[in-house]
This record gives structure tokens, sequence and C-alpha cells, in this order.
């Protein structure tokens, strides 16, 4: 398989480096396999000749040219983590050349492959418009706002489509090139996930802030605070929106507009949040935990848990130990 990742000034480092690793990695263990062999070629590329981290180190990029014929090409993140940083990068002329590039190579046959933030410089092609996406959690709202044409689900930490695949937050990198090796070889993309103490995660829903999310839009940041007054109680769309002044119809609009999910699902979320908090905080009841976030009985939240955080209550409280 030939992969070139394509290099932009400031670059997520980590990012970067946990996409280049494993792939390595790979080639290095290839051969401890009976009947495996090197797979992955790798090319370190950039639209100009002199490329640097977001930590200021250089990255020793060659230059595309026509030979250059990749299967898949990748898009690490560029180190931009919030709305007022990332924006003005996308329209550097070094990332709209490289903009351009992807569609060159798109239109050459060659998969598109892309981690956090670099889904936002593919989707700036427009080849995602139609198609099923993951990004960074984090930034969703933005994506939402920015990319209307795509279907877009954050809580996913891997979204293939007919372009190529994507990826989601920071170590969603490392996911990336997991699955890439997985194409290749499935039982070669084992043995580096057990070298490298990582598995494929398929979804980032049990790291997601919802009161993060709601920032994005000040009528549901409104909401989140209401719901968080009301866990408890019953949901009705109508109490609401009669509470913070609106309409169902608006309230549901800008939800789904910002969150990509209505009221009622994020008031879920909420009380998944909460009951998390609470569980993981001390050793209380499920039963109790339960009717504190609103759910008749145990069993309802351990069936949501799952459901959202693909975690039981047992996992749950595992992790702090």
């Amino acid at each position: 398989m030939r992969i070139a990742v394509l290099a932009f000034d400031g670059l997520f480092d980590t990012g970067l480096s946990v996409t280049l690793d494993p792939l390595r990695t790979a080639n290095n263990l290839a051969a401890t396999l009976k009947g495996e062999r090197s797979r992955f070629e790798v090319s370190l590329v950039g639209v100009r000749r002199r490329v640097r981290s977001a930590q200021g180190m250089s990255i020793p990029v060659q230059p595309i040219t026509p030979k250059l014929k990749p299967d898949w090409v990748i898009v690490p993140a560029l180190g931009a983590t919030v709305a007022q940083t990332l924006i003005p990068a996308l329209d550097r002329a070094d990332v709209k050349d490289g903009i351009a590039q992807l569609a060159a190579w798109h239109d050459e046959g060659v998969k598109i492959a892309a981690a956090c933030i670099g889904t936002f410089v593919v989707a700036e092609t427009g080849l995602l418009d139609g198609q099923e996406a993951t990004t960074t959690w984090s930034l969703s709202p933005l994506f939402r706002q920015r990319y209307p044409g795509v279907r877009l689900d954050e809580s996913r930490m891997l979204v293939p489509s007919a372009i190529g695949i994507t990826a989601g937050a920071a170590m969603g990198h490392l996911d990336l090139a997991l699955w890439l090796i997985r194409q290749s070889s499935p039982e070669l993309a084992a043995l580096v996930s057990r070298y490298l103490l990582a598995d494929l995660r398929s979804s980032q829903a049990a790291y997601i802030i919802p009161n993060h999310l709601a920032q994005a839009d000040p009528l549901v940041e409104k909401f989140e605070r209401w719901s968080r007054e009301h866990l408890s109680a019953g949901f009705s769309l109508q109490a609401v929106a009669d509470a913070l002044a609106t309409s169902p119809r608006t309230l549901q609009r800008r939800c789904e507009a910002v969150l990509g999910k209505s009221p009622l699902a994020y008031f879920q979320d909420l009380r998944v949040e909460r009951a998390r908090a609470l569980l993981q905080g001390g050793r209380r009841d499920v039963e109790a935990v339960a009717a504190e976030v609103g759910y008749a009985d145990g069993a309802t939240l351990r069936t949501l848990l799952r459901k959202r955080l693909g975690r039981g209550v047992r996992e749950l409280r595992d992790d702090l130990r």
C-alpha cells in the first residue's frame, strides 16, 4: 500500500507521530509473521518545500510530483484547537493549495483519510458532501455550520465513506493508522495493537463534554443550564420552550443545527453524563443514581449507559481503579 501523508505548517505534532509510528511498526513486525512482508510505502509530502510543526520542528517533506502515485493520502490535524485559529488556518494559501491537491488526487482514484481537524481540510474540498463523516467532537458545532451537506456523527471514532475514511479527535490518528493496517492484514494490525498497547475504538461518545458543545449557541447554552437543573424530572419540549421563552420549533431547530440531535436526545446525554459522574464518584447504588437522573429503575439506566457509552456500570467504576 502506497501512502502519502500530507503535511502543512503548524501540524499537530502528536497527530503526525501517531500516524507514522504504527505504519513503521507494521513494516518492522511484518517479517515476524509467516507469509508477511513490508506492506507500507510511506511518503511524507508537502505543498511547500519547508514545513514546520506546531512545536516549531522541521518536517522533512518531499515535493509532490507526477511520479507520486499513492493509494491513500492521509491528512493529519492542523495544530488549531479552537475556531478562532482554525478558520484563518483554512484560509491560508498553503492549505488551499493542499485542498486543491486532494481534489486532484481524488480525481485520480486516490482514497483520502483524515483525522481530527484534518477532516476540516477534506471537507473544504466538498468531497464529503452527502457522505457520512466524523470529526473532533469539540469542534463538531463549527463543522456542522460550515459543512451542512456532510452527514456528521461525531460520536463515532471511525467513519468509512465513498472517498475514504475520517477519524475523530486527537488520538483518532492512531485509530486511523490501525484501521489502514487492518485493511492490508488483520493479523498484522492485531500484532501492532499489542506492541503499542492500543486497540481500535468505535466511539468518541465517552469523551464528549456536552456543555462544551452547548456553548456554541446562546439558546442551546440556556437549554443546557435549564436541563441540568431538571434532570430528575420528566422531559416536555413544550415546558422547556416555555421556560426559555422560545418555541418548541425554534429550540428543536437550534439543537439540530448545533448538536446534530433533538433536545430530548441532548437531555438524555446530560443524564448519562451526570449518572456516570455519580457512579464513578462513589459506591452509590445504581437504583439511587437512576432516580436522581430521572429514570424509573436501574435497568433502564444500565441499558442507556451501554448504548451511549459502550460501557456498563462495572466498567465505568473500574476506569478509576
